[in-house]
């Protein structure tokens, strides 16, 4: 019978909590997260055009949609449109005199695999408010006028939501973590990841770099791949080499997608810089949360390394792979 102690040491020896991690990512497939959104735009005094949007695996629209105050009465039947590839139901409601501001919009029966909506309202007079409904929170009372701080808050709190909740740009960061050995080297090449998807965000964000989201999706996917395949190869390749400009280039690719995440929820007129900087900051707080996790529990689990078998280093790779192929491939039949 084999010794442990002739078992070949690991290069890395979290591979157990990382076929973890990645297993509970295979239900989402390809679908982050996102919450639903309730958008209100007023066209005329107290009535407002709503638009109602949910992802995919939440459930049916109706079941889910938000109650609006009882003073405002429905002015057309629901109608259902497709706008960039997602249904929306639309229709519209005269709130009166009263309007909205003050009044409280609720999902009381929200659970919490149906995760959060997002309130959107654009007031005729310029002026918009943002609001979160959670099943811990599920009413919210609409503001006259929303300050900085709550501005801030929403924004990072989108940002994080979005990173912890989109396992594509989590996975390519654990492949990251895999594939660069030492705290230095890591550091850095995650710090390039970091800067060049925060260059592209802000960039796609004001309008000044226009991509389709349907082929940046799919990029994305591609850039999953490519270094999953990565992880099977030796150490001469340029990725190895040089991780942190290839991440860096990466991570502009990655920038466009978080873009299109914030583009469907905007920004608040007169608060564009704090509410972009809110949500990038949003999401390099949830990427350094999940890369310290990573590594403080891989720390725990490093005495069971002499254990694992040859090829369990391989194992997250192709794990990385096969879930990034499929992704791709219904990426790339969206773009079509």
């Amino acid at each position: 019978m084999t010794s442990a102690r002739s078992l070949p040491r690991l290069g890395h020896g979290w591979v157990w909590l990382y076929l973890v991690f990645l297993w509970t990512a295979v239900p989402a497939f390809s679908h982050p997260l996102a919450p639903s959104l309730l958008r209100l735009e007023e066209v005329d005094a107290g009535r407002y055009e709503v638009g109602w949007k949910v992802p995919p695996g939440r459930g049916r629209a109706a079941d889910l949609r938000p109650f609006l105050p009882e003073h405002c009465v429905r002015q057309s039947t629901p109608t259902k449109v497709r706008e960039q590839g997602e249904v929306v139901e639309r229709w519209s409601v005269d709130c009166g005199a009263q309007g909205l501001q003050g009044h409280t919009i609720e999902a009381p029966n929200l659970e919490a695999r149906q995760g959060e909506v997002l309130i959107f309202i654009h007031q005729a007079d310029g002026t918009s408010q943002r609001g979160l409904l959670r099943p811990d929170q599920p009413a919210w009372a609409v503001p006259h006028r929303q300050s900085t701080a709550q501005v801030a808050a929403t924004y990072a709190h989108l940002g994080l939501e979005h990173i912890l909740a989109g396992f594509d740009h989590l996975l390519f960061v654990l492949g990251l973590v895999l594939l660069v050995p030492g705290w230095r080297r890591l550091l850095i090449t995650v710090t390039g990841f970091t800067l060049g998807h925060s260059i592209t965000l802000g960039l796609a964000t004001l309008g000044l770099l226009k991509v389709p989201s349907a082929p940046v999706e799919a990029a994305i996917a591609a850039s999953i791949l490519w270094l999953a395949v990565e992880l099977t190869r030796g150490q001469e390749t340029l990725m190895h080499r040089r991780p942190w400009a290839l991440a860096s280039a990466f991570g502009l690719l990655h920038g466009l997608g978080f873009a299109g995440a914030l583009a469907e929820v905007g920004l608040p007129a007169g608060e564009v810089p704090l509410a972009l900087a809110a949500f990038n900051i949003g999401i390099e707080g949830g990427q350094v949360f999940f890369v310290l996790g990573i590594l403080a529990l891989g720390l725990c689990l490093r005495p069971f390394r002499p254990w694992l078998p040859d090829w369990a280093p391989r194992v997250p790779a192709y794990f990385i792979g096969t879930l990034a192929a499929f992704w791709l491939m219904e990426r790339i039949v969206a773009v079509f």
